[in-house]
């Protein structure tokens, strides 16, 4: 479910500038995160990953917190990840899915 309201909107955006480190493009992009809440000075990001076995979780989770943490009213991000539902390609942004092409990576 896509929540982005107009609290949390500046940081879907923010997102979009951590990369995911396999594919060119933004980790919003791809689909890994599924929601940003904000409580207070604190963000609670549920996000998943491609696979269970991704050998990127811990840089990516930081590059989130680092980025977010750059938001000058944000205090702590709180990073939970989900396996259900489960990614798949159909997650993929339009814009995720040009910028695959261009690279030479098919997202169907």
């Amino acid at each position: 479910m896509d929540r982005r309201n107009a609290e949390t909107r500046k940081y879907w955006q923010a997102l979009k500038e951590v990369m995911d480190p396999e594919f060119p493009i933004s980790v919003v992009d791809m689909g890994l995160i599924y929601d940003i809440e904000k409580t207070g000075d604190e963000l609670h990001v549920t996000m998943t990953y491609t696979a269970v076995s991704c050998a990127c979780m811990e840089w990516i989770e930081q590059d989130i917190r680092n980025r977010l943490l750059k938001e000058e009213e944000i205090r702590d991000v709180h990073i939970h990840v989900v396996w259900d539902p489960p990614w798949t390609v159909d997650r993929i942004s339009p814009e995720g899915r040009e910028r695959l092409k261009y690279w030479g990576v098919s997202s169907t």
